[in-house]
């Protein structure tokens, strides 16, 4: 159970650090990260993708001072990196993107999903949703 809270803490940290930056200084964090900002009316829908990350956060982090591992929530976390992943591939191999700015993301994204999937191996249920 230790290497589940590990990533659990990981991830918690990750999820919080992001819903913060993004609901609190969205505008530095797009300019930290090498992008390009976007019109004010978009700060809105930022807003509300920081719920999720702050939500998600507090979620990964009550299931790291568990005594289990909750599947569900992994899987859907190791969906939301693939996903992640797959998005910033894309948008990298169409030259939107530089890798100098994708790079660092994806390869947390990669690592990520390859953590979970370890993690969720542990639990024995490492891609089923019941």
């Amino acid at each position: 159970m230790t290497y589940l809270r590990t990533i659990l803490g990981i991830l918690a940290a990750s999820q919080l650090v992001l819903g913060a930056f993004t609901l609190l200084a969205p505008a530095t964090f797009f300019a930290l990260m090498g992008l390009t900002a976007p019109p004010a009316d978009t700060f809105y829908l930022i807003g509300m993708l920081a719920s999720r990350f702050l939500v998600i956060g507090v979620a990964m982090a009550k299931l790291a001072g568990r005594g289990r591992a909750e599947p569900l929530w992994l899987q859907a976390m190791l969906g939301i990196q693939v996903v992640d992943l797959v998005v910033g591939l894309f948008y990298t191999g169409m030259g939107v993107l530089p890798l100098a700015v994708s790079a660092f993301p994806m390869f947390n994204a990669a690592a990520l999903s390859l953590l979970l999937t370890i993690g969720l191996q542990r639990t024995g249920r490492p891609l089923t949703v019941n």
